[in-house]
């Protein structure tokens, strides 16, 4: 950390929690960081050094850093004079239009500002059609910072050779235990207590939220195999599949991770990549799950006063018309398979064995012998080496998170990037955390 950053951490302890105004963004007194610019795929830090970034503010920027389409469209809305009204406009449709486009499962959608409010939607709106309260959630997802969906396995403290179950604990402080009482927990890809669960709770499920690429447990997938399963009892037992793709959605191909596995969801959430980093969440899905919402008596209550503002929904007409009808993702998604390619070469150079899992432009790396096929089998793999090549890396101009929970985050804007460069950092890097 370099001089201004130390002086602007010292000052910011005085002026909010840990000096930051979010927790995730606290690395420590020696580590956090303070960002002046950012440019395509390039951050520069008060201090001016410069970074190549492939977190991406945790995935939202899928063309890159002050995209001059996606920023015109934003000026031009201000321009106009209206940025929040309290009113239906035009553009609402523009953009609902583009979703259903893309995301032809989906037959109606509401706006949201956050991953967090969308995930609250859509499982409101799922509790109302099936009259039902149980949610069952997947270990290692992450589903927003609100009181129920804040429980999690905890796989730091747990012994993976024990025959013990890891327990399930709360994100932190102020959560109150009651909020525990309604959630189940299921293992990404077991089919024996996905029968389980379904057997012992199936009546009393109002839906399974899940990522199927889950972006807080280094990008570990559902297998086809085990999601048609789900599909199934869900159908089965009533009970409504949302598939939570905040990370996923726009990002791992046009229609999301549901395009690639061809299984859809009866709700789904959007966010990030959407908006190019502007402020933006939808859920949506079936019409008839979907229209319990309403201000009719017994309907579900929907709002948000910065919900649909104009200022974020032309940041989301502009990013989703530009992956509609151009390249990027599939630009991106190049870059990413030669990113993998360079780490996996110097990482086996070196005698490290690495795994990789997810898409090209949300990739997860996990140092051991075998790919991980559910969050648990995470904590097998190497994470304290995984930490000391991720800040090796962070100290040598590559900004990635040091925790091998986070994917890798490609955007179009990657393609500036010198592959040559890249492979002489990673290099560097390995052989430095191997002799740290």
């Amino acid at each position: 950390m370099g001089p201004e950053q130390k002086r602007l951490l010292h000052r910011a302890h005085e002026l909010m929690p840990q000096g930051v105004a979010e927790n995730y963004r606290y690395w420590g007194p020696e580590r956090t960081v303070f960002i002046q610019s950012a440019k395509g795929c390039w951050l520069t830090d008060c201090d001016g050094k410069r970074y190549v970034d492939f977190r991406l503010g945790y995935g939202p920027i899928i063309l890159g850093y002050q995209d001059e389409r996606v920023d015109a469209a934003v000026i031009r809305q201000i321009q106009s004079g209206a940025t929040l009204t309290g009113f239906s406009t035009p553009l609402d449709l523009q953009v609902v239009e583009k979703i259903k486009t893309l995301c032809p499962q989906v037959d109606k959608v509401r706006f949201a500002n956050s991953g967090t409010e969308a995930v609250m939607g859509a499982i409101r709106t799922a509790r109302a059609f099936t009259q039902r309260d149980r949610v069952a959630i997947v270990e290692g997802g992450f589903h927003g910072l609100y009181d129920e969906m804040m429980w999690k396995t905890d796989l730091d403290q747990w012994d993976p050779t024990s025959d013990q179950r890891p327990p399930v604990i709360p994100f932190g402080a102020g959560i109150p235990h009651k909020s525990r009482d309604l959630t189940d927990f299921i293992r990404l890809n077991d089919e024996e207590g996905l029968r389980q669960l379904f057997l012992s709770k199936g009546d009393a499920l109002a839906c399974v939220i899940l990522e199927p690429i889950i972006g807080n447990a280094g990008s570990i997938a559902a297998t086809p195999d085990w999601l048609a399963l789900l599909r199934t009892l869900c159908d089965q037992h009533g009970v409504l599949l949302v598939l939570d793709e905040v990370k996923t959605g726009f990002r791992v191909a046009k229609g999301g991770a549901q395009a690639l596995y061809g299984i859809h969801a009866d709700l789904t959430t959007f966010a990030k990549a959407m908006g190019n980093g502007y402020p933006v969440a939808a859920f949506g899905g079936r019409a008839d799950v979907m229209d319990g919402i309403g201000a009719f008596k017994g309907g579900v209550v929907h709002g948000g006063t910065y919900s649909a503002n104009l200022i974020a929904l032309s940041a989301a007409n502009a990013t989703l018309d530009i992956l509609m009808n151009t390249t990027a993702l599939e630009v991106a998604s190049r870059v990413g398979e030669q990113l993998i390619s360079i780490l996996k070469s110097a990482l086996n150079e070196a005698g490290v064995p690495v795994q990789f899992a997810g898409p090209p432009t949300m990739f997860g790396v996990h140092i051991g012998e075998s790919v991980p096929t559910n969050y648990r089998d995470w904590r097998k793999t190497d994470s304290r080496l995984y930490e000391q090549f991720a800040w090796a890396l962070i100290d040598r101009g590559v900004m990635l998170e040091p925790d091998s929970r986070e994917p890798w985050f490609l955007c179009e804007a990657h393609t500036q990037l010198d592959l040559d460069w890249f492979a002489g950092v990673v290099k560097a890097s390995i052989h430095h955390a191997l002799n740290a």
